[in-house]
């Protein structure tokens, strides 16, 4: 489902790490040790301008940090973010609002996300308000506008209600509506699905597909559901562990997966057959390793049947298996 883009990146992440730092014992006090969890360990990727990338992996493979590194909630450890060619660290004051403005997110639970003690039309009306936009009766006006583009119809009926009173998929199409308001040009969508109904789910990524193309929106799509990446991306990005594994077309690393965790993720999902697999079967031995205590080397090779005396000392580097497509692998290096 590859679309034509600009060959303007809307993002660029580059080498990005993101650690965080761990309480101390008082051993590590008196020896001024530090230890971190490496949550984001270089990472590298790039969304040109009308794509959408969507970012792969297993819970706790750092998939909502990279998120929320780009929209500003973490401070990035070290590397760059590049929106539009432009560093983010470089920005200042009213740049950066600008900036931040053109860059919503829609987060995972709707019913966290939300305020329930404010009416929705106020929630999805408050990022008008906090920006100054507009007079107080064209905000709601844009608010509800909002509301009628994800589908709440009538929108004055649901303006007034309090999120309680909607279902999980209503839920969420307000958390879209308070995203969308802004009229940014690149949104986060993080797990847009898992926290509702199977029959909502469908219809919430026929409504990203839908405002994509209306608003002409660039999208980082983050989930561990690889049928709806598949339904929704033009391309992929594999992590594991804080690291990315494989990224490249959707279509080319669906049907031609060349990591072994990839295939692994593939094959387990039942409604992908064994060819888009990779033929092959893998099974992963054993359970994630503990974050806080990184493995040496590849970071799968506990895992991993193809693991090689190397693969446990050696980092694998990036090797080029297609056209715009890359394995982290010393399988391939």
């Amino acid at each position: 489902m590859s679309r034509a883009t600009s060959g303007v990146e809307a993002l660029r992440v580059e080498d990005l790490r993101v650690y965080y730092p761990l309480r101390r014992t008082l051993e590590e006090v008196l020896r001024r040790q530090q230890r971190y969890l490496r949550a984001v360990d270089g990472v590298t990727l790039s969304i040109p301008e009308g794509a959408t990338l969507a970012l792969v992996g297993e819970s706790g493979s750092g998939k909502t940090t990279v998120a929320r590194a780009v929209v500003g909630l973490v401070k990035p450890t070290s590397g760059r973010i590049l929106l539009w060619g432009r560093d983010v660290s470089s920005l200042r004051n009213r740049e950066l609002r600008e900036m931040r403005r053109a860059v919503q997110m829609v987060f995972q639970d709707p019913s966290v996300s939300l305020n329930p003690r404010m009416r929705v039309g106020d929630q999805v009306k408050y990022p008008l308000d906090v920006n100054g936009i507009g007079t107080p009766e064209e905000r709601r006006a844009m608010a509800l506008e909002a509301l009628r583009t994800v589908g709440l119809t009538p929108p004055e009926e649901f303006y007034s209600r309090y999120p309680h009173q909607l279902s999980g998929g209503q839920r969420q199409r307000v958390a879209i509506a308070r995203a969308i308001v802004l009229r940014p040009k690149l949104l986060i969508a993080d797990e847009p699905i898992s926290n509702i109904d199977v029959s909502a789910r469908a219809q919430i990524l026929e409504l990203l597909r839908s405002l994509r193309e209306r608003m002409g929106l660039s999208m980082l799509y983050i989930t561990h559901d690889l049928s709806s990446a598949w339904a929704i991306a033009d391309s992929v990005a594999v992590m594991y562990l804080g690291k990315l594994v494989e990224h490249g077309p959707v279509e080319e690393v669906f049907s031609d997966p060349r990591h072994p965790y990839t295939k692994a993720l593939l094959q387990a999902v039942p409604s992908l057959d064994e060819r888009k697999a990779g033929g092959e079967v893998v099974r992963l031995k054993g359970e994630i390793p503990d974050p806080l205590n990184m493995p040496s080397g590849c970071r799968l090779h506990p895992r991993c049947p193809f693991a090689t005396e190397r693969c446990r000392r050696e980092e694998p580097p990036a090797v080029k298996v297609g056209e715009n497509h890359w394995v982290y692998c010393h399988l391939f290096a």
